[in-house]
């Protein structure tokens, strides 16, 4: 069995574009179209000739550090659970496992992700306490929210009902994408595509999980990244190798007698989320004098994702928010302390503050509402989230 499962991720055999975690079943009788009537918390717009809808949808990116979570970590900050109205969360991990030779060559082990999924389940559905003993009609129409049965609590609580569309692991790389329930039934042809860039080219210790998936008449593809590492000049280049080899091997199955889009950059909405790991090309000493500052517009200018976009060599038609947040690596663990070279182990590598972890997208459809970070001290990263109005035609 180990020597099959080595020979196939050495040989690029594919796991299958089925073979991912979800709440109901992948069947197109099950998640049909049933109803064109819009959830009641998104807006409909018929300004132009087909109609759409706007929903409200939640992405984030976050490097663990091979840390596993805890049963007690609370993830309802991060995610934005109190007083908050999101339609689709879209939550990328990087390095939810130690990036060990026997992790990389082995078959996955799905306990760590479970627990994650577990962890997100538990704060997207928690049920919210009403200590007026009556609901607010508008917040519950707003948040799609039901009378919480369990308890029978005098004061009264409503839960939002959000449930797993798809969840996938490659290494350390997972990406987990939750939907509120009423939307199930708009949504179909979920697949899944996993690429390996990491050692030799194509192990999976670096590398992308894509999703993809059509709700109502739009379909979406979510691209979940961890590109190559390294501080040194040039590095660079290998991180934009690893971005074209995804574009160009990443692909989803068409269907049969349907006409679906195959590849990234074929889909309505596209996102790119994750570790992309581009650093700042400024000395160290440099670089942490200006991070102190808070000189954010001088270290972007030399931002290797922003300088290399410019030049045309990677992302060409991608956009970004703008960056107004302190660099997100590379943290000392448990602390708000920036990794100091020296003061670790004989060995360790130089790692300046970078702006590594980012989220990205092509195309039309998108209205960014926020860009920012977390500040878990889970791991040496802190998470990055984005909001955003996404149009949907129906």
């Amino acid at each position: 069995m180990w020597h099959r499962l080595v020979s196939n991720k050495l040989l690029r055999r594919s796991s299958g574009t089925g073979c991912f975690v979800a709440d109901f079943p992948a069947t197109e009788e099950f998640i049909k179209v049933t109803s064109s009537n819009p959830p009641a918390s998104s807006n409909t717009s018929s300004t132009t000739q087909e109609s759409t809808i706007n929903y409200n949808l939640f992405v984030s990116t976050w490097n663990v550090g091979g840390m596993p979570p805890s049963d007690e970590l609370n993830l309802e900050d991060w995610l934005e659970t109190r007083g908050n109205s999101y339609d689709i969360y879209v939550l990328g991990f990087q390095e939810i496992i130690p990036l060990s030779a026997k992790n990389v060559l082995c078959a996955e082990k799905n306990r760590i992700a479970s627990k994650w999924n577990s962890l997100i389940r538990t704060a997207l559905n928690k049920p919210i306490v009403n200590l007026q003993g009556n609901g607010d009609p508008s917040l519950g129409e707003k948040q799609k929210i039901y009378p919480d049965k369990v308890g029978g609590s005098s004061k009264g609580s409503i839960t939002q009902d959000f449930q797993c569309l798809l969840s996938k692991q490659m290494v350390g790389i997972h990406i987990s994408v939750w939907v509120r329930s009423d939307l199930l039934c708009h949504i179909r042809h979920s697949s899944v595509s996993c690429i390996g860039c990491g050692v030799m080219g194509f192990l999976g210790n670096k590398g992308a999980v894509s999703v993809r998936f059509c709700l109502h008449e739009t379909s979406f593809c979510f691209v979940c990244s961890h590109l190559a590492s390294g501080g040194k000049e040039g590095d660079e280049m290998h991180r934009n190798s690893d971005a074209m080899e995804i574009f160009s091997r990443t692909s989803f199955p068409s269907g049969p007698c349907l006409d679906l889009p195959q590849k990234i950059l074929d889909h309505d909405r596209i996102l790119l989320l994750g570790d992309l790991n581009y650093r700042i090309s400024l000395s160290d000493e440099e670089t942490r004098s200006l991070v102190e500052q808070k000189e954010w517009n001088i270290l972007l200018e030399n931002d290797q994702l922003k300088m290399e976009v410019y030049k045309g060599r990677v992302f060409e038609g991608w956009q970004e928010g703008a960056i107004t947040f302190s660099p997100t690596y590379k943290y000392y663990p448990n602390s708000d302390e920036y990794y100091r070279h020296g003061q670790g182990r004989k060995g360790e590598k130089r790692r300046s503050p970078a702006w590594c972890d980012r989220i990205l997208w092509h195309g039309k459809g998108f209205k960014q509402n926020r860009y920012d970070r977390c500040e878990s001290r889970l791991s040496d990263h802190r998470p990055v989230r984005a909001i955003f109005t996404v149009e949907v035609e129906v």
